[in-house]
């Protein structure tokens, strides 16, 4: 089903997520497919239809850094750059906590995790909360930016939240803090210049 993002397409969405469902949403980066983080059986028809290795774990979106703080542990650089650059294309891998999240998504202890800037999946969020949030597209595929092109080419999932094209699309840079020190595991728009200096 595709839908506005509006407050019915929103409220379509958030209820499909809490009933098990997979949604299509516009990000700041690319369109994203997302699930409930704790419903095991939806997290695992995500890997199915992305046909993705189960040791590449899945990312998380959160619509605060306080949400993100009741499943997972800041340390003291982490919670800085989440403080000045969330909303953003930041995503953190932190400590988790959750033991649900940690079983549905099988997880070790550690959970990638951001914040995004785009009004339309931040309005699901803050119903949802919290929402799997990895690329709606096929692993090794490039990420869709288009809604057209979801439509035409990535049909598995339940509801599309239509967010139009997606200009300006780039990865989210990937940040770890491993003993005090800050490192890239995944360069995207924010470099580690720009984060070293919102420090």
């Amino acid at each position: 089903m595709i839908v506005a993002c509006d407050q019915n397409g929103i409220n379509l969405a958030a209820t499909t997520i809490k009933n098990g469902g997979l949604v299509v949403f516009p990000t700041d980066t690319v369109y994203g497919l997302g699930c409930d983080p704790r419903n095991a059986k939806a997290v695992e028809m995500i890997f199915q239809i992305k046909k993705r290795k189960e040791s590449k774990q899945l990312p998380i979106l959160a619509y605060s850094k306080d949400e993100v703080s009741k499943i997972a542990v800041f340390d003291d650089i982490s919670s800085k750059i989440a403080d000045r650059l969330w909303p953003g294309q930041v995503t953190l891998v932190l400590k988790l906590k959750d033991n649900e999240i940690k079983k549905a998504m099988k997880l070790n202890d550690k959970i990638a995790v951001r914040v995004p800037n785009n009004s339309c999946i931040l309005a699901l969020l803050k119903k949802c909360k919290l929402v799997v949030g990895t690329s709606a597209n096929f692993s090794g595929q490039p990420p869709f930016t288009d809604s057209k092109k979801v439509q035409e080419q990535f049909s598995e999932f339940d509801v599309l939240l239509d967010g139009g094209v997606i200009s300006n699309s780039t990865s989210s840079t990937i940040v770890e803090v491993k003993d005090g020190a800050l490192e890239i595991l995944r360069q995207g728009k924010i470099t580690k210049e720009e984060i070293n200096n919102s420090l």
